[in-house]
């Protein structure tokens, strides 16, 4: 089951008769964004790394980095 040239058409034009010419700039860049986030998510998935694992060691440099400012001060 294809998509074909008239009914690519028809979505086209009731998407602009729902948002409007001036959304739909704004509507792409979300889509591609979300695109993007989705395929990063798979990347990780894919090489074994949840989430939590990649953002841990920032977190400890912030951490770390402010109770350094700490010490300093006192």
């Amino acid at each position: 089951m294809r998509i074909g040239t008239q009914e690519l058409i028809i979505i086209l034009i009731v998407v602009i008769i729902i948002f409007g010419p001036t959304q739909i700039p704004k509507l792409t860049k979300m889509f591609g964004k979300s695109v993007k986030s989705f395929k990063d998510g798979m990347d990780e998935e894919e090489a074994g790394e949840a989430p939590a694992e990649k953002k841990a060691p920032k977190a400890q440099k912030a951490k770390a980095a402010k109770s350094a400012d700490d010490e300093g001060e006192g």
